[in-house]
């Protein structure tokens, strides 16, 4: 299989003989950089959970405006991250790593001074399209530039990256809420993103060297289209559907995803067998551990996604935590996650593809006490009885999702990275929309319009259900996985 070609964007030094032609110091110098890409769009998808209710009451922001300044984002991110990949592989991936971060920070200074909710809303979609232009490019430039075990070190640090930003938002938009800098309330959490962008840009623009695919191909726009539709014809009922009392338009969206999704797999075989180039080959599905890998790269992050957004409710809702407070108990799952995510190569090296199945095990073990111990509480939730739990399915959390990044991208093509990068990132976003999403509506259908102590009980103890199902079908998914590449 060739090697896509790398160029240095000023003077090449000359290759090292361990990258096997590859500058690979100069890789690992901008890897920082790149990191930051995959960084601070993670962080803006959940960032702002923790701001809605000062964000509302500034902005006078109905619930269901305040749905689509989260939604939004997303949908718009999920729904253009494939094509993100494929323009990067075109037209060169640092090219658009340094027009999706200019784009990015832009946004974020804009959705920082956006003067009402409808602003707001209109630029948080324009940033969940910069976000789709950054995020892949970061994956295919890791892919690509370097490889063998320098190239498993850095998806393990990705994977960190990545998993952590989602915490690490919650945790920082409830510093940036508490301290309320200069009196602005919320815009901080997006003004944050603007100098860190700028640094990023500047370095960027000196040391991230520039690839592209050997084979320039053509971009399938109605696929590019038919995926975004299929994808938002998902999300968007189950963002908007439960604040609208699930109306008739919900409903027709979601009995459309089946037909729209068939519809676009008959596309993409199609356009295959006609020697064209779809933006989802068919024949990357068609691989075993490459079908498996992705279909796990679904699940968990649904449990992830849904843990994420149902536990800053529950706690500030139903148990009446602060925002800082909550980001404290997100920031105990952020440091199991962390801490065995550095240790997960060493497990990895030794026990190979079990050790997802396992963690995944450990995260549903870790959800049901904490439902557990949040459902007997009542009331009141001491913090120091939820420590004990949330670091255990941190614990889970990191032996899943950062080998599980690096088994998938083992399982597709080196020399399409940038749809490599941009179908694991779809799948990743997909997921953890699609959960809180799910796991909002779950809870707030139990709990009803006017809670009560037995209602959060109820409602915690509903989530807390699905929850452990999707960790335990992520951990027979994940042993099956198993089996097979050990039968390759």
């Amino acid at each position: 299989m060739a090697n896509p070609t790398v160029t240095a964007a000023g003077p090449a030094a000359p290759p090292t003989p361990a990258s096997g032609g590859r500058d690979t110091a100069r890789w690992w110098r901008a890897l920082p950089v790149l990191l930051l890409g995959a960084f601070l769009p993670v962080l803006d998808a959940f960032i702002v959970n923790v701001a809605l209710a000062d964000l509302g009451a500034d902005l006078s922001a109905s619930e269901g405006q305040l749905e689509l300044t989260v939604s939004g984002y997303g949908v718009a991110y999920a729904c253009t991250l494939v094509m993100g990949g494929r323009l990067g592989d075109r037209y060169g991936r640092r090219k658009l790593f340094l027009i999706g971060l200019a784009s990015f920070t832009v946004m974020s200074a804009a959705c920082g001074l956006a003067p009402n909710v409808a602003t707001l809303i209109a630029f948080r979609v324009l940033q969940g399209l910069t976000a789709a232009m950054l995020f892949p490019q970061v994956l295919a430039a890791i892919q690509s530039g370097l490889e063998g075990a320098d190239r498993q070190k850095a998806v393990g640090i990705f994977g960190l990256v990545v998993g952590s930003a989602g915490a690490i938002g919650q945790i920082l938009g409830g510093a940036l809420l508490s301290a309320d800098l200069f009196g602005l309330g919320w815009r901080p959490i997006f003004l944050v993103n603007v100098p860190i962008g700028i640094i990023a840009l500047v370095l960027a623009t000196r040391i991230v060297p520039e690839t592209r695919a050997p084979v320039a191909s053509s971009i399938d726009v109605r696929g590019a289209v038919a995926l975004a539709a299929t994808i938002a014809l998902l999300l968007v009922p189950l963002t908007l559907g439960r604040a609208q009392d699930w109306p008739v338009w919900t409903w027709v969206c979601l009995a459309a995803v089946a037909p729209a999704a068939i519809g676009f797999a008959v596309s993409q075989s199609r356009m295959e067998r006609a020697g064209g180039t779809p933006l989802l080959p068919p024949s990357l599905i068609r691989l075993p551990t490459a079908r498996l890998a992705l279909g796990t790269m679904l699940v968990f992050p649904v449990a992830v996604g849904g843990f994420m957004f149902s536990l800053a409710i529950v706690l500030q809702v139903g148990h009446g935590y602060s925002p800082i407070r909550s980001g404290l108990a997100m920031a105990v799952a952020a440091g199991g996650f962390l801490g065995m995510a550095l240790f997960s190569a060493r497990l990895v090296a030794r026990f190979g593809s079990a050790v997802p199945a396992v963690g995944a095990v450990i995260f549903a073990a870790g959800v049901a006490s904490l439902g557990a111990v949040a459902a007997a509480a009542g009331a009141s939730l001491p913090f120091g009885v939820i420590v004990v739990p949330l670091l255990v399915l941190g614990i889970g959390w990191g032996l899943v999702l950062v080998p599980l990044m690096g088994m998938t991208l083992a399982a597709l093509p080196v020399d399409r990275a940038g749809l490599a990068g941009g179908v694991l990132t779809t799948a990743l976003q997909v997921g953890l929309a699609a959960g809180a999403s799910i796991m909002g509506s779950i809870l707030f259908g139990v709990v009803g319009d006017h809670p009560s102590s037995d209602g959060w009980r109820d409602g915690t103890v509903a989530v807390t259900a699905v929850l452990c199902g999707l960790a335990l079908l992520t951990a027979v998914v994940c042993a099956r996985l198993h089996r097979t590449i050990a039968r390759t």
